[in-house]
């Protein structure tokens, strides 16, 4: 099965959301390091790791339907 590749629309909604889990991702990085509770400094990490996590997902499928159709 060929895939399509994604519209300019579908492209800018990726990027977005992409730049907002890399933030995300910045983000829970410096929070974790500057924490001192270790609860907190645990929720950071979690959280730091769900972003990574949806930021995978995301370029995984950027890159699966962003192939020119054969």
């Amino acid at each position: 099965m060929t895939q399509s590749m994604l519209d300019d629309k579908n492209l800018t909604v990726l990027e977005d959301q992409l730049n907002a889990e890399a933030l995300a991702i910045k983000k829970y990085t410096l929070y974790k390091t500057q924490c001192t509770d270790p609860n907190l400094k645990s929720i950071c990490e979690h959280a730091e790791q769900m972003h990574r996590r949806h930021f995978d997902s995301l370029y995984s499928y950027l890159q699966s339907h962003n192939k020119p159709m054969q």
